[in-house]
């Protein structure tokens, strides 16, 4: 199946038209050179993740080279926390750039030369129309828009007020420059789009030195030609930047031609939207200040810092996106193959143990009272490899509260008045009877054993179809444990119209269990860690949220689809 899914990677028709490039010489002598320039305004989430996978994947296939590139041109929403974030999050996705780190930032005395250059070849201008009056002159879909009054100022004066909004003269808002292209254009982008706009903020690595940035449209297409970018490839959202992008390529190679290597080509593949996930980076932003979440790393989060935190590995995130694979239309993936792809990488690499999350006291009266015994357990079910470890059994222990019913149903196999069910690893037991509290709810039961029936030596001939996990009360470790649901209750959350997306939250989306017992060997984890919990699901020890001597495990995903629920 694996080497079926690689297959598949090798023949997308971004892998397809790069060969075709190739073989038709069409890259001359450059090298494939792909980037992923992240804006630092906020963490990463699982379709950077896509994103980067696809173009480093790129580059190591094909000999290449690839570069991270921050897109730091916005100084009121970007921070050094979020470039601190996405360097620790692509590395730990297993991506490599060497020393090609760039900013934008770098560029920007270029830039703005760049820009001097279209001023004096007649190819923008400064214009004084506010963001309002420019929308309103850009026309609609069906309709040209209108040449801005101030489109045919002379050079010398575009030259002089460019300068002077570099200088700060100038308020936010007053003035941007504009290219010169086609108000008539039937591609909006190319109405006279804006490349400088005029903000007074401190940038975090310019700090007062610029008060004029260059927007998205301008900033990326340049960047990509000066680093030699072969492969510009974006998501699909971007296929109407298109001819932005090459306009802006093209008259970089015609004015700077001594300083660009290549003329970079963009080229668009569908971003990754998935069920009960919001994928917007402001709306991820809102559940963060809003305090819907406790942080851009919570576990709820689709961001990779919470996906790390949750305990999912870049493994699992790798052959998600390498099923998913790469096409030219928009589509959304189901949440079920995420968490498929999670179990089966932690399937063979998580030890089992024991944890009874929701616990019913048990006494067995027929064991003696003071009496342990160590029964053996296996750590990896059909790895021998992995070892055996000890248990301690005794007369009093817990089963999961939902292991026993006092009037079961018809295919209910676990423990009922009079019924049998085996012990994992120990014994079969049988409830004898129920003891209840004054509300009548069930608070322990009382059963006996047979001593015949003890795993691996059983010679009673008896059969039951009832397995259940347990914990000794007097031996159990205590520990704190966080079950994640999804953070939404309804497949998309975007599509209500008519209710705000937060509207859909799930209250149930984190339930904390405390002082859950668990078996002995827990004291024997390290932080970091994955463990099955038989019957649980796959759960990770949080070293963020875990004090010495209080471990806090979270549950990477249930053993089987625990979003069904939400489908009915």
């Amino acid at each position: 199946m694996r080497e079926k899914i690689e297959a598949d990677i090798k023949t997308n028709f971004i892998y397809t038209m790069i060969r075709d490039d190739l073989e038709k010489g069409s890259l001359g002598n450059n090298p494939v050179h792909t980037r992923f320039p992240p804006e630092p305004n906020g963490y990463l989430h699982i379709g950077h993740a896509k994103a980067i996978l696809l173009n480093y994947g790129i580059a190591k296939d094909f000999n290449g080279f690839f570069n991270l590139r921050f897109d730091d041109t916005n100084p009121i929403k970007e921070e050094q926390e979020f470039v601190d974030s996405i360097i620790e999050d692509i590395r730990w996705l297993g991506a490599d750039w060497d020393d090609r780190q760039f900013f934008t930032s770098d560029y920007f005395e270029t830039k703005y030369e760049f820009a001097t250059r279209l001023i004096k070849a007649g190819q923008a201008y400064v214009c004084d129309l506010s963001p309002e009056e420019i929308r309103e002159y850009r026309g609609t879909l069906t309709e040209p828009g209108q040449e801005s009054p101030y489109r045919n100022r002379c050079t010398e004066e575009n030259l002089d007020l460019f300068e002077r909004m570099r200088r700060g003269e100038f308020p936010n808002g007053s003035r941007v420059l504009r290219a010169k292209i086609d108000m008539a254009s039937g591609n909006l982008n190319m109405r006279d789009p804006v490349l400088y706009r005029i903000l007074h903020a401190d940038h975090h690595r310019t700090g007062d030195k610029w008060c004029i940035y260059p927007m998205y449209d301008f900033d990326h297409p340049f960047s990509d030609a000066l680093e030699g970018i072969t492969h510009s490839l974006c998501s699909i959202e971007y296929s109407d930047h298109r001819p932005l992008y090459d306009w802006i390529v093209e008259n970089a190679l015609e004015l700077m031609p001594d300083e660009i290597k290549f003329r970079s080509r963009q080229t668009e593949f569908a971003r990754l939207n998935m069920t009960y996930t919001v994928m917007s980076k402001r709306k991820l932003r809102r559940l963060v200040e809003e305090k819907y979440v406790s942080g851009w790393d919570d576990p709820r989060m689709p961001t990779i810092a919470g996906l790390r935190r949750r305990g999912v590995t870049p493994e699992a995130i790798t052959d998600f996106q390498d099923r998913v694979g790469v096409s030219r239309a928009d589509s959304t993936v189901d949440l079920a193959l995420f968490e498929h792809c999670i179990r089966q990488d932690l399937e063979t690499r998580a030890p089992r143990l024991m944890a009874v999350l929701d616990p019913l006291k048990v006494v067995i009266t027929n064991w003696a009272e003071g009496k342990t015994e160590m029964v053996d357990m296996e750590n990896m079910p059909g790895d021998e490899s992995a070892g055996i470890r000890q248990v301690p059994f005794a007369r009093e222990i817990f089963i999961e509260r939902d292991d026993f019913m006092e009037e079961p149903l018809k295919k209910f196999f676990r423990l009922a008045p009079g019924k049998e069910v085996r012990l994992k690893g120990a014994y079969i037991i049988c409830c004898e009877k129920v003891i209840k509290d004054e509300k009548g709810n069930v608070t322990e039961l009382h059963c006996n054993y047979d001593p015949r029936t003890k795993s691996n030596e059983d010679t009673s001939g008896k059969k039951v179809k009832g397995v259940i996990h347990w914990v000794s009360q007097n031996h159990a470790v205590r520990v704190d444990v966080n079950l994640y649901n999804t953070l939404f209750t309804v497949e998309n959350p975007e599509e209500d119209d008519e209710k705000d997306f937060t509207g859909h939250i799930n209250p149930e989306s984190l339930i904390v269990c405390k002082n859950v017992p668990a078996e002995p060997a827990v004291n024997e984890a390290l932080p970091g860690s994955r463990f099955q919990f038989l019957r649980k699901g796959y759960f990770y020890y949080d070293p963020v949220a875990s004090r010495e001597g209080s471990p806090v495990f979270n549950r990477v995903v249930a053993l089987r689809d625990s979003w069904a629920k939400f489908k009915k």
